[in-house]
């Protein structure tokens, strides 16, 4: 009896040690992959900022959200996103398994690499060091070693700073912010609380609009790979292998392509000028006529965002504004556009913003149904400059050089060809200022993603949120959840 217990003593103590050890090293028996099918979700950490995942007035957006979207539907499965407030949360809770991926616009690194299983490159990024224009600009790592420096704590560009430190510039150093989001060192910079600031491309093309006195002075290091991160200690061997094909595959269809331009194309384009005068004006002129834009708006059952971007794009907000041309009033309205719409004073706002978001209206329902959202809204701006006729004929080039007619950023690239003579002579509507046309369309969709982005709260989400009811646009196949 002695020995028989003796015996299951020490097979309790071997059961105790390699539980312990599958404790300690993480074991765990079911595959990622198979996990999130039988629980029905994808569980994704990501950071709350404009280019990778905020809530705007319809539900949640940004590029990381729309990319694990598509994802989350290719699996079968439904998506809920958790918002870590700083780099150092983000990866504790992809270590601690509270989450599958971390989708957070995250660069490649030897030390994360060695950490957890990622995911092939979706992306480029370059590391770059911004300042306040009007300030001593730096050019090198050693004009750096003077100046007061803020970069993310447990970003990748820690490990910049001080491989540089070790071999270039013993002097230097820097303060670690302690946040998820580049905005809050560019918040230092206008506050003139430090010098320069290391942040990447990506973001600082996106959010530069905030900040308009501010500018690259240099690239810090060389162009880095973007990929997602998986939680360590556990079989991904399935997992990994399904998101590297899934993300070669919207490589190489075009829709990493699309949905890029969707989140980020509108940053092109608008001069570091134009940006400053626009950020004046939505302080100093919007509160005027915020409140009948937006009811102007809801009438039309359509964005106050957008109609107040376009406004902006027309007349900088002015009532009394009027063109070379004769186009007159907020919305820039022709006599005879304004006579079939039955407005009869183009330089009374009520008038005139009625006048332009009908106009629009009436643009989108005449463009063919086969359209999606947004490019249908982004071709209707196009209209609304040059006439559905030119439109069309862009179209028409686009589909006759291969590409698709009834995308944006297909047709864009085909708009300024209407000025061409070898183009427009063998169109029906033939000369058209195209690239006007793609100007005003490109800069309505960046004072829109400003408008958008300052009228979120504090920028940051509300947890816990339940958004079942939100999806974004084109995922419409998956229940979504928000945590």
């Amino acid at each position: 009896m002695g020995a028989a217990r003796m015996g299951d003593m020490k097979l309790y103590t071997i059961i105790l040690i390699i539980t312990s050890l599958c404790m300690l090293l993480g074991c765990d028996a079911q595959d990622s992959f198979d996990k999130i099918q039988s629980e029905g979700e994808l569980v994704v950490v990501s950071r709350n900022s404009p280019t990778t995942y905020y809530l705007a007035k319809d539900g949640p957006t940004g590029f990381e959200y729309a990319l694990t979207g598509l994802l989350a539907e290719e699996m079968g499965v439904a998506l809920r996103i958790k918002t870590a407030f700083n780099l150092y949360d983000l990866f504790t809770q992809l270590s601690d398994k509270d989450a599958d991926i971390a989708a957070a616009g995250l660069t490649l690194t030897e030390g994360r690499a060695a950490r957890y299983p990622h995911s092939i490159a979706y992306s480029q990024l370059t590391p770059q060091v911004v300042y306040v224009a009007g300030n001593f600009r730096p050019r090198s790592v050693s004009d750096l070693t003077t100046m007061d420096i803020v970069v993310l704590a447990e970003s990748s560009h820690v490990d910049t700073l001080h491989t540089l430190q070790k071999n270039e510039a013993a002097d230097l150093t820097w303060e670690e912010i302690d946040e998820a989001d580049t905005m809050q060192l560019l918040e230092l910079l206008k506050l003139g609380q430090a010098d320069v600031a290391i942040v990447d491309s990506n973001e600082f093309a996106v959010q530069q609009s905030f900040y308009p006195r501010q500018k690259v002075a240099f690239d810090l290091y060389e162009e880095q790979d973007m990929v997602w991160y998986l939680a360590p200690d556990t079989d991904n061997t399935h997992l990994i292998t399904f998101i590297n094909t899934f993300l070669e595959r919207l490589n190489s269809d075009g829709t990493m392509a699309r949905l890029r331009e969707e989140h980020f194309g509108h940053s092109d384009g608008v001069s570091r000028i134009s940006a400053h005068v626009f950020t004046q004006n939505m302080r100093q002129t919007l509160p005027l006529y915020r409140r009948l834009i937006r009811q102007v708006a809801t009438e039309y059952q359509m964005d106050w965002h957008l109609l107040a971007a376009m406004a902006y794009q027309e007349s900088r907000w002015d009532p009394n504004a009027t063109s070379p041309t004769g186009v007159r009033g907020m919305m820039m309205l022709t006599k005879p556009t304004a006579r079939e719409l039955g407005v009869e004073n183009r330089l009374d706002v009520n008038q005139s913003l009625r006048g332009g978001a009908r106009y629009l209206k009436d643009l989108k329902r005449r463009l063919p149904k086969r359209l999606q959202e947004p490019d249908r809204t982004w071709m209707a701006l196009a209209a609304y400059n040059i006439g559905l006729g030119h439109l069309e004929d862009a179209r028409v080039i686009t589909q006759r050089q291969g590409s698709n007619p009834d995308l944006w950023q297909d047709v864009m690239q085909r708009l300024p060809l209407l000025q061409e003579s070898k183009y427009y002579k063998k169109t029906r509507y033939g000369y058209a200022r195209g690239k006007e046309a793609v100007t005003l369309v490109q800069n309505i969709r960046h004072y829109y993603s400003i408008l958008v982005w300052q009228d979120i709260p504090d920028n940051q989400p509300t947890p816990p949120l339940h958004s079942e009811d939100y999806f974004p646009e084109g995922i419409n196949n998956f229940r979504l959840q928000t945590f």
